[in-house]
């Protein structure tokens, strides 16, 4: 339906109309968030660490090295500028969501010259008639301004639709860069832990030669038999066969480090194949809440976001069901010469409305209500899907941090009996009561203990990189209004039939 006038009754009863036929859509989802950890270690006495620190939490691992390397990666990251280049494609495309909003003008000019020549038909064969006009010259311009009104709010709901967007986008940059952050800091305490076994397995192997070669000399004096030498040398052997594995995981763990940091993966080799210790200090446990994972995990920010952008899709598709009006206004000049008659100049204009509501679309706007509304589905479960997940992730870090914390101090413990061996048995050998084989035999026992202590050492670290990641850490904190914000997706919203309300 096309009215060339609208009246301002038709007006007053489409804005009551509006009132009440609303098409925005909540977005609030009821999430069931436990109110303590359960497997952490203490909840009154670990979780020391301020929400602040979370930004910069790997600068509690007293490592300047790490802190170099992290500090390349976000300034050269790959997949940070990947991030970076869909947030400026989201914050491009709200300002094209937002300019429907707004009346559109645009400029028209035109001109050309035209000669026409007619003939007469329905006379005989060969006698038609040219009628041959002048040459003319036309020129004309003009503005012409449209502005459909946001009478049921479907453009202003495009607009917010292409906002949550953008700032999904950013939150996906935050996720990009907490994951960069978490991957750098375990590639290189792994490689940092393998140097360190590498160092106790050249011992071991050094230490296995030794005792191969008192064998042989035992064996000369009679004092030993060709099955404690072979015995020795399959020992020795497979202990060597280790070294060329750690080697190995080096090599990839510097190579994967390269690639973080935006380099050729050969690049840090030679910096990095410096033999380092582990960090001895490492940062406190965060001290945040099962709820506070709504405001610092980007991941669960960024689904929010995508149900955010659904509702305000669902209320847009809603509507298309209502009438839509335009208004319109042209004006413009022209001028036509002739020949040479003098020029003839005018002036145009027009002002209209149109007002137009769909009738019959063989099902066209149902279907794409329909289809929105189960989009807002997915994403609602998907952020609920989501928010456990996070809460798994916690909970496995806190698990693998306690276990790796109880073996080392195991394993230390172990390290210290076995090193009170190694003295004794040495003491012995000394004063002459004990034999040189004992001593390198409780030399092996030792570095065999060190060795597992290296590994549940490094395991500790990486536990603690993976609850910071867990808990999102790694990005600017939200102030405390825009926490509050968030957190109020625990509230519970219903549903009723086939819609949110």
């Amino acid at each position: 339906m096309n009215n060339r006038y609208v009246t301002p009754l038709t007006i007053l009863s489409l804005a009551s109309l509006i009132a009440c036929t609303p098409t925005r859509v909540g977005d609030q989802i009821a999430l069931n968030s436990p109110a303590q950890w359960h497997h952490a270690a203490n909840t009154k006495t670990a979780q020391t660490a301020e929400t602040a620190d979370l930004k910069t939490w790997w600068q509690g691992f007293n490592d300047p090295l790490l802190n170099e390397l992290i500090a390349k990666a976000l300034a050269a990251n790959h997949d940070l500028k990947i991030a970076t280049a869909r947030v400026r494609e989201a914050n491009a495309m709200v300002i094209v969501a937002e300019a429907a909003l707004y009346p559109s003008l645009d400029f028209s000019l035109s001109g050309g010259r035209e000669k026409r020549i007619d003939r007469i038909v329905g006379v005989p064969s060969g006698q038609g008639i040219k009628l041959i006009t002048p040459t003319a010259d036309a020129v004309s311009g003009g503005l012409a301004a449209r502005w459909e009104i946001d009478l049921f709010g479907g453009r202003h709901l495009e607009a917010e639709a292409a906002a949550a967007q953008a700032e999904g986008s950013q939150e996906g940059l935050h996720t990009a860069q907490v994951g960069l952050l978490a991957q750098v800091a375990t590639n290189y305490l792994e490689l940092r832990g393998v140097q360190q076994r590498t160092g106790i397995l050249q011992k071991n192997i050094a230490l296995q030669r030794e005792r191969l070669r008192t064998l042989q000399v035992f064996l000369k004096a009679g004092l030993a038999n060709e099955a404690d030498l072979a015995r020795q040398q399959t020992l020795l052997q497979s202990t060597e066969a280790t070294l060329p594995l750690l080697t190995s995981a080096e090599q990839n763990l510097i190579h994967r480090l390269g690639v973080l940091l935006g380099e050729s993966p050969e690049s840090l080799e030679q910096r990095l194949a410096v033999v380092g210790q582990l960090p001895l200090a490492a940062p406190s446990i965060p001290g945040l809440l099962p709820s506070d994972l709504l405001a610092q995990r980007p991941d669960l920010r960024l689904a929010q976001t995508e149900v955010s952008a659904a509702a305000a899709s669902l209320g847009s598709a809603r509507a298309d069901l209502y009438p839509k009006l335009v208004l319109s206004v042209s004006g413009g000049v022209g001028a036509l010469a002739v020949g040479g008659f003098p020029s003839l100049a005018d002036s145009v204009y027009a002002l209209g409305s149109g007002l137009s509501a769909p009738i019959f679309n063989a099902g066209r706007i149902r279907a794409h209500i329909a289809a929105a509304d189960a989009r807002l589905d997915q994403v609602a479960a998907n952020y609920e899907k989501t928010f456990l997940l996070a809460l798994e992730d916690v909970e496995n870090a806190f698990v693998a941090h306690r276990s790796a914390t109880d073996s080392l101090g195991q394993l230390t413990e172990a390290e210290a009996s076995a090193e009170k061996a190694y003295r004794l048995v040495d003491a012995l050998y000394q004063r002459g009561a004990g034999n040189y084989l004992a001593v390198l035999d409780a030399q092996r026992s030792k570095l065999a203990v060190s060795d597992e202590r290296a590994k549940a050492e490094t395991a500790v670290g990486v536990a603690m990189v993976s609850l910071y990641r867990a808990f999102g850490g790694g990005w600017t904190l939200v102030s405390a209004i825009d926490k509050a914000s968030i957190l109020l997706a625990l509230s519970i919203k219903p549903r009723y039939g086939n819609h949110w309300l």
